[in-house]
């Protein structure tokens, strides 16, 4: 396996509601990310995109963007993960340019959830015939985990306000993020309850976006840009689909696996990264994360959040532009911003939000309800 570098990227704002089509979304995305590599044809596109035929009645997304983007008779594949659908395409995309297969590969995540309500088709991420019937839904799941958690560490709600706070600071700075303006812990714990105890804070938002990485052999990457970042590793991982089938549902266990695998295949430990763009559709998953990524012993990863150490100036900066919760979650689309931001934080191109010292970088996606865990670990 030789190895692979980030040369192009390429992400539009996250919008409540786009006005561009999905076609658009993905096409434009794409188009940018070429253009940032200095290349106007790739030999592989891997589209991430969850939702197109719940949503939009359309399949067969990836031949469709490279026909709109301008790469008629290219390979292109549609991948999916479920709510890690964009990692999915991350990953194929790194494993096509370390196989020696291709010399540069494009991955492009795209959703347009603002058609129409997306709850029902998210949950289609579960067991359709024994989860899904009972009314089981994501938000649901992930509340019983939050439940649960507080119950066992006997832990107060109010220590996981920081989850949210750190988000949405961090977004104010980013131009493509979903949300704006800071928020209080006052404003997160008056917050509506969702599905007790989780509030509306505690969640990501339902949005529209798209994101694109151009990917190629490190040894040519040079070639495409000055500031290329290595892919040290793409991993994946699962757990059992259904949460009551797990042993432990508090250790997820399909993050631990991959991490560690993503661990053992570069030599690295959890020592040396330095931050982490973490999967926090909901704060209990981010806290989960920290722990099983190895940043927590299991019961206290909140108190990294309690104790500051998740912000910009803490011992493990987390969701540095915004995160799921801030930037937003158009799930096809998410894990390629976070590569796009974990290249701008190696880069130096982070701006105000730019971290201290930044050489690697961690990005964890979450299928389901971590069902399918994957892991990327980047070095500038």
């Amino acid at each position: 396996m030789r190895s692979v570098s980030v040369v192009g990227v390429g992400q539009l704002p996250v919008r409540k509601q786009a006005t561009a089509s999905l076609r658009e979304l993905g096409v434009r995305a794409a188009q940018l990310a070429l253009e940032d590599a200095g290349v106007d044809r790739v030999a592989v596109l891997f589209a991430g995109n969850m939702l197109s035929d719940e949503l939009q009645g359309q399949k067969h997304v990836a031949t469709l963007i490279a026909s709109e983007a301008g790469l008629h008779g290219i390979e292109a594949l549609q991948v999916r993960a479920a709510t890690a659908t964009g990692a999915a395409a991350l990953r194929m995309a790194y494993l096509a340019v370390a196989s020696g297969d291709v010399e540069l590969a494009l991955a492009v995540g795209f959703e347009k959830m603002s058609t129409a309500p997306p709850t029902s088709a998210l949950a289609k991420a579960m067991d359709a015939e024994l989860e899904v019937p009972t009314g089981a839904t994501l938000i649901s799941q992930n509340a019983d985990l939050m439940r649960a958690y507080l119950e066992r560490y006997d832990v107060a709600y109010e220590s996981f306000v920081n989850f949210a706070i750190n988000a949405h600071r961090n977004a104010t700075m980013n131009p493509y993020a979903r949300f704006q303006s800071e928020i209080s812990a006052k404003e997160v714990l008056e917050s509506r309850i969702v599905n007790a105890p989780i509030r509306l804070f505690d969640c990501s938002p339902i949005c529209d976006g798209a994101a694109a990485v151009v990917l190629a052999p490190t040894d040519a990457a040079t070639a495409f840009t000055d500031y290329p970042v290595r892919v040290l590793t793409g991993t994946v991982a699962t757990d059992w689909l259904r949460v009551e089938d797990r042993p432990e549902p508090l250790a997820v266990e399909a993050a631990r696996l991959s991490a560690q695998k993503a661990y053992a295949q570069t030599g690295l430990t959890p020592d040396d990264v330095d931050f982490f763009e973490v999967h926090d559709a909901f704060s209990i998953m981010a806290c989960l994360l920290l722990e099983a990524a190895g940043f927590a012993e299991q019961g206290h990863g909140w108190r990294l959040a309690a104790e500051g150490e998740i912000f910009r100036e803490g011992r493990l900066p987390i969701a540095t532009l915004g995160g799921l919760k801030a930037r937003g979650h158009p799930i096809g689309a998410t894990a390629l911003y976070q590569t796009c931001e974990i290249v701008q934080q190696l880069t130096g191109q982070a701006g105000t939000n730019q971290l201290a010292h930044a050489e690697i970088g961690m990005l964890q996606s979450v299928g389901g309800a971590a069902a399918t865990v994957l892991t990327h670990l980047f070095a500038a």
